[in-house]
């Protein structure tokens, strides 16, 4: 289906240029959420009468994300998940929990604008990319750890997800200091 996109969308083209998409992805996102219109002759009138508003509303947009995006570009957020020894999660941390915590702490966001490819599946810190405009993308730290004590730590620089490590030789001296004992004790 051929539309005239009514904004920059990633990997698809800029304001006002005419693409073909799948027909699907029309109908399901482009149309109804109105970042395009079909590429008929009365809606390309109605686009280029239209055309310095959409880009006037677009600048308008772009400015008040990047304005946001000085404030909120660097910040840490602490997410408090159970987690095993060593250091994997018993869920997981989705964008809906990202929004959640960056609501919270004053900048509002969707789950849509935080962009996550996989789960974070860890304790640690991890970098993820908020995409507040088509064109303005800026990087949050969420810091996701099993206390707050331990959130802290990691802050500074600490890994928390080291879990004790025993050499084979180490295992094999407590292996045979334990069968000694318990011959010992049958003496």
């Amino acid at each position: 289906m051929e539309v005239i996109l009514l904004e920059r969308i990633a990997k698809l083209g800029q304001m006002g240029d005419q693409v073909r998409v799948k027909d699907g992805y029309a109908r399901n996102f482009l149309l109804p959420s109105g970042k395009a219109l079909r590429a008929t002759e009365a809606n390309k009138k109605r686009f280029e009468s239209q055309r310095v508003e959409l880009e006037t509303r677009n600048l308008e947009l772009k400015a008040e994300a990047e304005s946001v995006g000085e404030k909120l570009a660097g910040q840490s957020f602490i997410i408090i998940r159970q987690a095993g020894e060593t250091g994997q999660l018993y869920g997981s941390v989705s964008p809906r929990d990202i929004a959640e915590i960056v609501t919270a702490g004053g900048f509002a966001t969707s789950r849509n604008q935080i962009v996550l490819m996989t789960p974070i599946k860890a304790i640690g810190l991890h970098e993820v990319p908020v995409h507040l405009h088509a064109e303005v993308e800026v990087r949050i730290t969420i810091n996701v750890a099993r206390s707050p004590q331990e959130a802290e730590r990691q802050a500074q620089g600490e890994a928390m997800d080291v879990v004790e490590e025993m050499s084979m030789a180490d295992l094999g001296l407590e292996v045979g200091a334990a069968l000694a004992e318990a011959n010992g004790d049958e003496d």
